[in-house]
């Protein structure tokens, strides 16, 4: 087959850092239009491998071709030029621009910013299905549409092959449909797609082609028609993963958090952030709350965390009112915390791993040697750290690395094992998974079953709809900072559950109605 057909050829790519080698002699070829999906566990290699793609490294060893040229690139400029670009997983737009100012900054002498760039948006735009005026404020579009706006921004930057950093991690299943559709329109248009995801039968929907990375080298190229999610499992981490689903119930009557009527006020007198929330969890609980992203769950999280302050409402913990209690108190009294985003509230990135063994028990043992204002034991947290390494399968060299130096899933597994080591009676799981390859997905899911079934509590909110259904004892939708619907676990579909969440007219009907 001629090179020319191939959109982008890497050949005998290694990269190599300090004490590890991410890349080893990775081939890889992108047919031109179509959708090839790359898999593989957390630290697997791929993302230093598409940054060598998109220039923001340079391989070791190895060439990479672009429609049958070699080239090399020092910067993503020069990727931009040969036609490739990239989406990434944490949208990269300013909230106070317009989506046209989004797509125009740093792109202006391209098609200049008067009549000729606005045919180009609006031609791309149809090309995406973005319905919106491109003079609005990015702050005020849904998940997907900001995904599109990202998309369109690369598009008008001359890309043809487009990179996709797990593309669906905050999309409800109607919006992965509408992403997909869009996809399959511009591979028939000649576009080219390279798909990073975990989500295996999405993978198996969208790709034409799917290539496994495991420990820095590729083992194989999948096709989706005929590989199971089983079979790529087994290729990403040599052996069969469990599902999610949980359907002994573990729950109790003893009432652990209780919220009644929990107002959050709006910025600037605007429309209130949390209006009228009412939960309960109990004792060998899971609640998952279900929502779009933007739709008051973070805040929820936030406000009982104590790092916002409630403009009216409860918070009880087993009794003790929290309503007016600091943060720290919070999790003195018993809450355990994961939030959804590790890197600004769950680590120090710069610091040891067993640095971060401290934060936010810096009062506790076995980190502190008497309460407070007491001294660290840093034998003690050492050794602990170590532990907890051990017991939850974080993969470092060593607990004196930097946090920074882990991959996304043992960061996670990290968080996850200093939050249960804390002997919490109510744990805040807030996207516990998200970003994590299958292997540590499975991991936390594991460590949470275990954990309920010794009787916590636990609030879990994610994005991840089948995480949520196989967790779940009880489930509530959140749409625009209320409580709107509960669904039943064991009979509620992902489709129903999605369209609860964007306020169509599928809601589930609440948990019990009809007995």
């Amino acid at each position: 087959m001629p090179a020319a057909e191939f959109a982008v050829e890497l050949a005998g790519i290694t990269k190599r850092f300090p004490g590890v080698v991410a890349n080893k002699d990775i081939d890889l070829k992108v047919r031109r239009g179509e959708v090839h999906a790359l898999c593989g566990e957390n630290g697997a290699g791929k993302s230093t491998l598409m940054k060598i793609l998109y220039g923001m490294q340079q391989p070791d060893e190895g060439t990479i071709s672009v429609d049958g040229s070699v080239v090399r690139f020092r910067s993503p400029s020069d990727a931009i030029k040969a036609g490739i670009g990239m989406v990434h997983q944490h949208f990269m737009l300013a909230d106070n621009l317009t989506v046209a100012e989004n797509i125009l900054l740093g792109a202006e002498g391209m098609h200049g910013i008067a009549g000729g760039a606005r045919a180009r948006i609006a031609e791309l735009a149809e090309t995406v299905g973005l319905d919106v005026d491109p003079g609005v404020l990015v702050e005020r579009l849904g998940v997907a549409d900001r995904q599109r706006v990202e998309i369109i921004k690369v598009l008008y930057r001359g890309a043809r092959t487009v990179i996709l950093d797990e593309p669906t991690a905050v999309l409800v299943p109607q919006e992965v449909d509408e992403l997909f559709e869009t996809l399959r329109g511009m591979r028939a248009e000649g576009f080219t797609f390279l798909f990073i995801s975990h989500k295996l039968d999405e993978v198996r929907a969208i790709a034409d082609a799917i290539t496994v990375i495991r420990r820095g080298m590729s083992v194989g190229t999948a096709d989706p028609a005929t590989v199971t999610s089983r079979q790529l499992a087994e290729m990403m981490v040599g052996s069969e993963l469990p599902s999610p689903e949980t359907r002994e119930s573990t729950v109790t009557d003893r009432q652990v958090l209780v919220v009644e009527g929990l107002e959050l006020a709006g910025e600037g007198g605007g429309r209130a952030l949390l209006a009228g929330v009412d939960l309960v969890v109990r004792a060998g609980e899971v609640l998952g709350i279900a929502g779009v992203e933007g739709n008051g769950q973070t805040e929820l999280v936030e406000t009982i965390m104590g790092m916002r302050r409630a403009s009216a409402g409860t918070i009880t913990l087993d009794g003790t009112d929290l309503t007016k209690r600091t943060t720290l108190e919070r999790r003195e009294a018993g809450i355990g915390y994961v939030p959804e985003d590790r890197t600004r509230h769950g680590l120090l990135a710069t610091q040891s791993l067993w640095t971060n063994r401290i934060l936010g028990y810096q009062s506790r043992s076995p980190v502190s040697k008497g309460g407070l204002l007491g001294l660290i034991d840093r034998a003690a947290t050492r050794r602990d750290t170590q532990r907890i390494v051990d017991e939850f399968d974080v993969r470092t060299p060593g607990i004196e690395v930097a946090a920074a130096a882990l991959s996304g899933g043992n960061q996670q597994k990290l968080v996850v094992g200093r939050e249960l080591s804390g002997e919490p009676v109510l744990l805040i799981a807030s996207h516990p998974t998200r970003g994590v390859d299958v292997g540590a997905q499975a991991g936390i899911w594991e460590e949470l079953r275990k954990a309920r079934a010794r009787g916590l509590a636990v609030l879990l909110v994610s994005a991840d709809l089948d995480e949520l259904i196989g967790l779940s004892d009880t489930i509530k939708v959140m749409l625009r900072g209320r409580l709107v619907a509960d669904a039943d676990p064991s009979t509620v579909t992902p489709e129903e559950l999605g369209a609860a969440m964007t306020g169509a007219d599928a809601a589930p009907a609440p948990a019990g109605a009809g007995e």
